[in-house]
């Protein structure tokens, strides 16, 4: 059985290696980003590659998708999750580099449609049930979807919605969902909404004492600690330039 399973994780490993490589091969530093910040990421890689010179290129998708992919020997250098604790047991597997992980974002969760008055008092809209679908991630490999179930588990209203919940795989196909009006509106990031083309809308922002902070971690992997473009791209996330886009997407930074 070891073997087996030694040979699986070699098939993994090698099956996302070449999935990714026509992707990142060419990259000074490579990112594994939380769907939630796809529209971020894309203005920050403009913003290091202009004052560094460097190229870093993100493969986006759910916290916990990539958090497997990571440990199954994914050839990324970065990793930007949408929460603490996927970092922080890479860190403690000895798959990032100890003392290199920190939050570089905290995200906040809004309820959304793209169509004007669908909802007034947004409490009242979600115990009505007057809606087909509701939108949210699927709260086992994204934390968005968990602080969206955190909201409604605290409004007495997760079980009662269950028949209704439409699940997204990430926050990015879950605001599909909504966008598309294939649901008629959804728990996302307030980025996603900041980001959108089209305006106007229904939008609650939740308050964040309904949900635990999101705080998104960042951690450089141990198989790139050696890459300079790896701690370069870390170092300007941390940077004034970089915390003034963050919060453009309606994130917060720390000080």
């Amino acid at each position: 059985m070891p073997e087996i399973k030694k040979h699986y994780r070699q098939l993994v490993t090698l099956f996302l290696s070449l999935a990714l490589s026509s992707v990142v091969h060419a990259a000074d530093v490579r990112v594994a980003v939380a769907a939630n910040f796809t529209d971020t990421t894309r203005d920050l890689i403009a913003a290091f590659g202009a004052s560094t010179g460097l190229e870093a290129v993100a493969s986006y998708g759910s916290t916990g998708k990539l958090y497997a992919q990571i440990e199954n020997g994914a050839p990324f250098d970065v990793f930007l999750a949408a929460d603490s604790r996927r970092p922080e047991l890479i860190e403690e597997s000895g798959q990032g580099v100890a003392g290199t992980r920190f939050t570089y974002a905290r995200g906040k969760l809004a309820l959304w449609s793209p169509v004007p008055e669908t909802f007034e008092d947004p409490k009242t809209w979600l115990k009505s049930g007057d809606f087909a679908r509701l939108a949210i991630a699927n709260p086992k490999t994204a934390p968005y979807g968990l602080a969206a179930q955190e909201v409604l588990t605290g409004l007495n209203l997760w079980e009662d919605l269950q028949d209704r919940l439409v699940r997204g795989d990430s926050i990015a196909q879950t605001f599909q969902f909504v966008a598309t009006t294939n649901a008629q509106s959804g728990f996302v990031a307030l980025s996603q909404v900041r980001a959108w083309e089209e305006k106007g809308g229904s939008l609650w922002l939740i308050p964040q004492s309904y949900y635990s902070p999101i705080n998104q971690q960042a951690i450089l992997l141990t198989r790139s600690e050696n890459n300079g473009a790896a701690h370069k791209w870390l170092e300007f996330l941390r940077g004034d330039t970089a915390r003034g886009i963050i919060e453009k997407f309606g994130y917060e930074t720390e000080n």
